[in-house]
């Protein structure tokens, strides 16, 4: 059974989240990495060459090396991938020593990145794991890992329909706040936004720095941690937690003080040769959480953190559309105003975050590998019903329905545009003969047939065709989605031609090209000529008091000259204008009308018996292969957490 490890290695600190491959989808294991499951992401080498990361490579006293912080420099610093390199191995010994995980097994690891990463920072960054020993390594955005958290969380209810919506991810760590807009379940590109060097790591060194000035050994505690990394990180390390204590309950706290001493051992001795530790004391109170979020913060040029988050946050929105839903991640997140000022500067959208925002990426992480296995075998069973005769069959079962729907939508248009403009033009001349109509009537209705009017009811007549149609296919598509975990509509057919956001259309000037439907037009034009010129003419000119008298006319070319002479002459005959004026546009178009529903019925009782057999075998295949790609497109927006 393969097992699927998300592996968020953050700046500050990290986690790793498990899940298998199971029929039913579980919440991810979160792992223990050096008895934490949010562990410290550094490194130390020891005077015996061994190493530790997590808490104790921060402050072990025999450490020759010790590095923290190296992720953030991973596309600026070259040496970054050292240190990189070095933290994976670690992080693997400790996964195989502790047993969980297993040499040999079926282990794949979807380690995240930042989302402004390119496609070549991302394989460098898949080849370090790959080079230090790790099973088959994946690289997937963070935000996108987020997302599919949100989208399978328990706790938000959000489920995939987030996917069709537009969505901005705010993941807050410790060093960074990395920014990513999904829109109908794609990342857009946010240009200069993404990753900005602001994270809480600059609030833990203003605790410190505020803790230090208070503390009566204030030159002397500084002077150790000037001269000591390690007690640097440590103290860090122990500001950061208390601040996350005591924004965890910011209302409690808020009336009450928050202290956390720490025994600083220095080099200096004291009476009978014996280190005398300095104490530092940490405080967080009201007053304290204020300074942090709105006094000057050192590397943000005079801002405040405040000011420096909210700028980015305006700087995002000047790039994108407004987001529907603002999800929040990352351990910083956890901040009250952290949701505060998001809210203000996205108003419209619905801001959420999971009850353990620090461990939305690492699930999400693994979350992306049952995915990936459940869609290999759904985009196979999507294939396999696209490489059957299902879709055609069923396409081809419903040709006639859509002929008859053409032709109850069209005819009183066509009668009503291209064959009045075509009479008009009789009328004024410029048609000179009654045998010209014919292909004047063709070139009108081919015209008519490519405007956008024509398109548009074209439009509505293919969409309530194709929900029939689907009905049918889902019998094929409901069991694929039930077997492989994706919703219901994902492959609903009838769902999908309704969404407005989905840019995918059947495109009905591809389906009823003019060559496609030549028949068609044939047909119309036939019934059309023969009910309006039919008998010489009179049945075009015929009607009314001028229109008996046109026919008595012609009545008495009969006793000349005979009926058929009189046919074949009147159909290249030149009327005088001044006879064709005796027919009125009004009496024309009452003719239009009345004929309307026989030529219809005329379409009807020839439509099997008329129609071009392979055109309109090409015409179901080609409407299935609408259908078909659609079918694909539709299967990728469900993959969208992969990227």
């Amino acid at each position: 059974m393969e097992r699927f490890y998300g592996f968020d290695l953050g700046d500050a600190e990290s986690a790793i989240a498990r899940t298998q491959q199971d029929t039913v989808p579980r919440d991810p294991e979160i792992l223990q990495v050096c008895d934490a499951q949010s562990f410290i992401t550094a490194y130390a080498r020891l005077l015996d060459g061994r190493l530790l990361i997590g808490e104790s490579a921060c402050y072990n006293a025999e450490a020759t090396l010790r590095r923290v912080r190296f992720k953030s420099r991973f596309l600026t610093d070259a040496e970054s991938v050292k240190d990189i390199r070095t933290f994976a191995a670690g992080v693997l010994a400790e996964l195989i020593g502790s047993g969980q995980l297993v040499q040999g097994g079926e282990n794949i690891f979807y380690i995240g990145c930042p989302a402004g990463w390119k496609t070549a920072d991302r394989e460098r960054y898949r080849e370090i794991f790959e080079q230090t020993g790790y099973p088959p390594v994946r690289i997937v955005s963070e935000s996108r890992a987020a997302l599919i958290s949100a989208c399978l969380s328990r706790h938000l209810q959000v489920g995939y329909d987030i996917l069709s919506k537009s969505v901005l991810v705010v993941d807050v760590g410790s060093s960074t706040t990395d920014f990513a807009f999904i829109e109908s379940g794609r990342e857009v590109e946010l240009q200069t936004a993404g990753e900005v060097m602001l994270g809480g790591g600059i609030t833990d060194e203003m605790l410190l720095n505020e803790s230090v000035l208070a503390s009566p050994d204030s030159a002397r505690i500084r002077e150790v941690l000037q001269q000591s990394e390690a007690w640097k990180n440590y103290c860090e390390f122990a500001a950061r937690r208390l601040k996350e204590k005591y924004f965890s309950d910011e209302d409690y706290w808020a009336s009450r003080s928050l202290t956390k001493s720490i025994e600083i051992l220095h080099a200096r001795t004291g009476k009978g040769g014996a280190a005398k530790p300095l104490v530092l004391t940490l405080r967080m109170d009201a007053a304290m959480a204020k300074r942090l979020m709105e006094a000057p913060a050192p590397g943000l040029d005079g801002k405040s953190f405040r000011e420096a988050f909210c700028d980015s946050l305006r700087q995002v929105r000047e790039k994108i559309h407004t987001p529907e839903l603002l999800f929040l991640t990352g351990g910083v997140s956890k901040l009250p105003a952290i949701r505060t000022w998001c809210q203000e500067a996205f108003p419209e959208a619905v801001v959420v975050t999971t009850s353990q925002p620090e461990f939305s990426v690492a699930g999400g992480l693994s979350h992306c590998g049952r995915i990936d296995e459940d869609m290999k075998q759904f985009r196979r069973e999507v294939d396999d019903l696209i490489e059957t005769s299902t879709v055609e069959r069923i396409v081809s079962s419903h040709m006639e329905e859509l002929y008859r729907s053409v032709v109850d939508t069209l005819t009183e248009p066509i009668l009503e545009t291209a064959a009045m403009n075509v009479f008009d033009r009789w009328r004024s001349g410029e048609i000179s003969r009654l045998s010209e109509i014919d292909e004047e009537l063709r070139s009108e209705i081919e015209h008519y047939l490519r405007s956008e009017e024509a398109q548009k009811l074209l439009g509505g007549v293919v969409s309530s065709w194709l929900r029939q149609a689907a009905y049918e296919l889902e019998e094929y598509t409901m069991p694929i989605c039930v077997r492989h975990n994706v919703p219901y509509r994902a492959l609903n057919l009838t769902s999908y031609l309704s969404l407005s956001d989905i840019d995918i259309r059947i495109d009905t000037k591809d389906i009823f090209a003019i060559e496609q439907i030549t028949w068609l037009i044939n047909t119309i034009i036939t019934i059309l000529v023969s009910l309006l010129c039919g008998g010489s003419g009179v049945a075009l000119i015929a009607g009314g008091l001028k229109g008996i008298l046109a026919g008595a006319i012609l009545s008495l070319g009969v006793l000349l000259i005979g009926q058929e002479h009189l046919e074949s002459r009147m159909m290249d005959l030149n009327i005088p204008k001044p006879l064709r004026r005796l027919i009125t546009r009004n009496a024309f178009g009452n003719r239009i009308h009345r004929i309307s529903s026989e030529v219809r019925a005329n379409f009807y009782a020839s439509l099997e018996k008329e129609k071009n057999e392979e055109i309109t075998a090409r015409l179901a295949e080609e409407i299935s292969e609408q259908i078909e790609e659609c079918l694909k497109k539709m299967a990728q927006v469900v993959e969208i957490p992969l990227g």
